[in-house]
């Protein structure tokens, strides 16, 4: 049929209608499983998977594991097959996924809170000895890492971690991840707020329930009321900070919608006030709303960040009221700026009971299981039964009698624990890196460490606050776009033209005081070899440069291209 004026439609060939799928959120009525990890999870609920575990694969080994199982489910406890020796970062992308899988798995202990009792602590040395190559790291979420560990012997380490009251529930996968909380929760002395109850009641209602094992994507929880900010709010799908109310008293300023990794977001603020008793049902609002409304299309966008920029904070919060809470929040103040530069309780501090907490750094969170053991040991020794962890990958030994300080402070330098540490010791962080992920790049843990070294040697002077972050791909585990010198690892060019690893450099990125992402310097990138001379370099610029109490990042903001490279 030829168009005419009056059929204008018979010029365009017909296109066969389908239904829009949207981006598969549940409240919309989009349950058909838009990608495999939606479909695995809808097959069968990642918690499941335990009771083959201990069964089946355990019995069996590793070529029995269901391959929806050994990439998807196990992680919902804790369990993430670790790189194959050998490959190298250019491969990463390159290769199946059961080509760089080991037959080795990384377990994650799951410390809520980052509260250990010395007993603890002892049982993940103990297991790190015995099952997993004496391997340990302490993360910037405050659990614990181990490697090595076989199919065959992860029954037998859950049953050593639960008698003593610890677990790898969904400390992975698509769920409610580890609550972070402040590491001197009831113990500060400038505490605003004690949130300890908050999470673990948290815990103990909905970690390992049905109701929240099938989210989007993971899900991060933050609850502090400290002063320090000390748990990275602004970046974690849910934070609660504690602000002092000038009528109703000591809270909870509530935050929602931060993370990083490619497409880093800031959380915001919804301008609601939430007392203490309140904090686990607006928590299983805001995780709810997650689960219902949440973008299950596509992988990258399956965080909850995205679902924020997109709605923006006004409508989340009367979505959270009316649905979810079934009434109104209270209006509150936002939380004061910090005081310190330094939010990690490293050092010597009095406890509000008179006694003393004291904060240590390992190199980068590395130790080990045999050093892990001996901490336990040596806090028992100065009559503590209580550590922490933080978010800055270090530790710390609780109610410590004055008496006992000096002697506990000499007994961690001997470990190389230091509670004295320089700046650049206390500042570095460093994620998994190539040594163990399969999705990294580069080698951070060892770099990290030797780059440690190094500035100590060369600039020892320098006594400013300042944060170096390495991280071994683009997912910002280690936080790279805020920290003053962020590190992301990718392979690069060197002088002869060779491609060698290497990090793309990130400037003056912060949290806490004028939170915000660092600055890219076009082309700036460094190989590892480099490392320590550009370091060296652009810090002594700033200390050339800067103003009078100018931080680093400040600085870094007005300075010239030539400046930073």
């Amino acid at each position: 049929m030829a168009a005419t004026p009056q059929n204008p439609a018979a010029a365009t060939p017909r296109r066969k209608v389908s239904r829009h799928r949207g981006e598969g959120q549940w409240a919309a009525g989009h349950f058909t499983p838009l990608n495999g990890n939606e479909q695995f999870k809808k097959d069968d609920d990642g918690l499941n998977v335990r009771t083959r575990i201990e069964t089946i694969y355990s019995k069996r080994g590793f070529d029995s594991i269901d391959p929806n199982d050994l990439r998807g489910r196990m992680r919902w406890w804790g369990l993430y097959t670790q790189r194959k020796p050998g490959i190298d970062g250019g491969k990463t992308a390159i290769l199946e996924p059961e080509e760089l899988d080991d037959k080795y798995f990384m377990l994650r202990v799951r410390i809520d809170g980052g509260r250990l009792t010395t007993g603890q602590l002892r049982v993940i040395g103990e297991i790190s000895e015995e099952f997993g190559r004496g391997s340990a790291d302490i993360t910037d979420r405050q659990n614990i890492q181990l490697h090595w560990i076989r199919i065959e012997d992860v029954p037998a380490i859950w049953n050593r971690l639960e008698a003593v009251g610890l677990s790898t529930t969904e400390a992975c996968g698509d769920t409610p991840r580890v609550i972070i909380g402040s590491p001197v929760a009831g113990i500060a002395e400038d505490e605003i707020i004690d949130g300890t109850w908050a999470v673990d009641e948290i815990h103990s209602r909905f970690i390992g329930s049905k109701e929240f094992s099938n989210l989007p994507r993971k899900f991060k929880t933050a609850i502090s009321g400290s002063p320090l900010l000390d748990v990275a709010h602004e970046i974690n799908d849910v934070a609660f900070v504690g602000v002092e109310h000038p009528e109703h008293g000591p809270g909870f300023d509530l935050w929602v919608g931060g993370g990083l990794s490619t497409n880093p977001k800031i959380g915001v603020r919804l301008g609601a006030w939430v007392p203490l008793d309140e904090v686990p049902d607006v928590w299983a609002g805001v995780i709810g709303i997650f689960r219902d409304y949440g973008y299950r299309r596509l992988r990258t966008r399956a965080r909850l960040k995205f679902l924020v920029a997109d709605w923006g904070p006004e409508k989340f919060r009367q979505i959270l009221q009316d649905e979810y809470l079934k009434r109104a929040l209270v209006d509150g103040p936002a939380p004061a700026a910090p005081v310190e530069r330094w939010r990690d309780h490293v050092g010597v501090h009095r406890q509000r009971d008179g006694r003393f907490y004291v904060g240590f750094a390992p190199r980068v969170g590395r130790v080990d299981g045999a050093t892990l053991t001996k901490i336990a040991e040596l806090a028992e020794a100065h009559g503590s039964g209580r550590v922490r962890t933080t978010v800055e990958q270090k530790m710390i030994m609780l109610d410590v009698e004055q008496d006992q300080v000096d002697s506990l402070v000499a007994a961690l330098e001997s470990l190389d624990l230091t509670a004295r540490p320089s700046s650049f010791r206390r500042g570095t962080m460093a994620c998994t890196g190539i040594e163990y992920c399969k999705l990294a790049i580069v080698e951070t843990k060892a770099r990290g460490a030797a780059l440690i070294d190094e500035l100590e040697r060369r600039i020892p002077d320098f006594d400013e606050p300042i944060t170096i972050n390495l991280n071994g791909c683009p997912n910002a585990c280690a936080r790279i776009q805020v920290a003053d010198i962020g590190l992301k690892g990718q392979l690069v060019l060197d002088a002869n033209g060779e491609q060698v690893e290497g990090y793309q450099v990130h400037l003056g990125g912060a949290l806490g005081l004028e939170a915000g992402f660092g600055r890219k310097v076009r082309g700036l990138k460094v190989t590892s070899d480099e490392l320590p001379d550009y370091v060296e370099r652009v810090l002594k610029r700033f200390q050339a440069e800067r103003e009078d109490g100018e931080r680093f990042a400040a600085w870094t903001a007005r300075a010239s291209e030539e400046a930073l490279s």
